[in-house]
């Protein structure tokens, strides 16, 4: 089964995959209510592809990945201005597959829907 909401980081400042990023995904549960549903950490290859390991639980709604920035580049000995780094997003089509990647600098990010 694929997952229909992944992710993938790229160290653009280092010029590769980030491995090691933490991840969560959470579904909002109503106003500003974040309930956890998922969590994992890249892979060699930068990517998180498995966060959704049950389809039944795949819903319409606002969904968030938080990006746990902070400790990659402290692992590498690297100052970041960003903590974590938030994507928020909404699924209106659970038949349509979510790829939501990251594109990562000490200072600065961008995302963009992948395919």
């Amino acid at each position: 089964m694929k997952s229909p909401i992944t992710t993938h980081v790229l160290d653009l400042a280092a010029g590769r995959p980030a491995a090691g990023v933490a991840v969560v995904l959470e579904k909002e549960m109503g106003r500003g209510r974040w309930v956890e549903i998922a969590s994992a950490a890249t892979d060699s290859d930068g990517r998180a592809l498995n966060l959704i390991t049950d389809l039944a639980t795949f819903e319409t709604g606002v969904y968030r990945i938080v990006f746990n920035v902070d400790a990659y580049f402290l692992a590498q000995g690297k100052k970041t201005l960003y903590r974590e780094v938030p994507v928020v997003f909404t699924v209106h089509d659970t038949e349509e597959h979510f790829h939501v990647p990251l594109l990562l600098s000490p200072f600065g990010y961008s995302t963009y829907r992948g395919s």
